[in-house]
């Protein structure tokens, strides 16, 4: 049983038939139906810096925090900021960019920030509530992939990696820039791709690297996928700052948690075992895409998302297993 698990035992079922979308799932919001057309969309998210510029962390936190109102097919209409900050360093201008990094993601899609809570932290952190609507009749939930679905990845992993490189000093220019660039990438164009085309099963690779996130879909499907390593997109620097070691705490029991439902054949490197699951921050979406509906997908995605990349195959077989080749 993972430690989420063990905590997630103390909340109780809801008895409720508007939700839904709760916890039961793993899913990447709640989900609760107002009328037959509209339900509302609530998430949250907030985190510590992941890199070192306070205005690019704002940014990055803003981003990943619509990403689940995007994967699940929904409009993001309003959000809220969670701030923990050290009241002594007020003064210092280092939350104002943070702020202003937030803001300006928000305002790029216009939506609007309408207040939020803060508290005095030694530690800073910041994230967002984020609340959006979907019809739910063409909603998107984990819960829905089929067997014979390819598996669409719409960004490139590796971030954790990199952001242990950048707290340890040892990430180049370069390949920071690219890494930011990926984590300021919004979800939006990719998520309107997945629900013009009916894709009604996805998620976003966040902090359960891509491995877990794959293992919640196949799992709340009742299906089981392979995966092509060679095929999943890393991003520029990921493998050989894991090699020399930047490997994120959370990255290794991700892998460790995943033990009993992956299997790796002995082509697949200690590396790349370890970057596929690597905790992610703002990732792209995961799509379980039809076999028909397959190359309008990748057309359209080729044209809005910086990768495009099938990585793998849904399945028969027992629940939330996965087989990397």
């Amino acid at each position: 049983m993972s430690e989420l698990t063990q905590v997630l035992r103390h909340v109780l079922p809801v008895e409720d038939q508007n939700v839904l979308v709760g916890h039961t799932t793993g899913d990447d919001a709640a989900v609760y139906r107002l009328t037959d057309d509209r339900a509302l969309v609530v998430t949250a998210d907030f985190f510590t810096p992941v890199v070192d510029d306070p205005y690019d962390f704002g940014r990055i936190a803003a981003t990943n925090a619509l990403s689940d109102i995007y994967a699940m097919g929904a409009k993001p209409l309003f959000v809220l900021n969670l701030v923990g900050f050290p009241r002594r360093l007020l003064s210092e201008g280092i939350i104002d960019e943070i702020m202003r990094g937030g803001s300006d993601v928000m305002r790029s899609v216009g939506v609007p920030i309408l207040g939020g809570h803060s508290v005095d932290d030694d530690e800073p952190k910041y994230g967002l509530v984020a609340i959006g609507e979907v019809d739910p009749a063409r909603m998107v939930t984990n819960s829905s992939a089929r067997a014979g679905d390819a598996l669409v990845l719409t960004k490139p992993i590796g971030s954790g990696v990199i952001a242990t490189a950048i707290k340890n000093v040892q990430a180049p220019e370069n390949v920071v820039a690219i890494a930011v660039d990926s984590m300021t990438t919004l979800n939006a164009d990719a998520a309107s791709v997945m629900v013009s085309n009916g894709i009604t099963a996805a998620t976003d690779v966040t902090g359960f690297g891509l491995l877990g996130h794959l293992r919640s879909l196949m799992r709340a499907s009742n299906v089981s996928a392979t995966l092509q390593a060679d095929k999943v997109p890393m991003l520029l620097g990921a493998r050989k700052l894991a090699e020399a070691g930047h490997i994120p705490d959370g990255s290794k029991r991700n892998l460790d948690d995943l033990a009993s439902d992956v299997s790796f054949e002995t082509s697949v490197d200690e590396v790349t075992k370890i970057l596929l699951a690597d905790a992610q921050t703002s990732g792209g979406l995961l799509m379980s895409v039809p076999a028909e509906r397959l190359e309008n997908v990748t057309d359209g995605l080729a044209e809005t998302a910086s990768t495009v990349a099938v990585i793998g195959r849904v399945a028969q077989g027992l629940a939330g297993t996965i087989k990397v080749i």
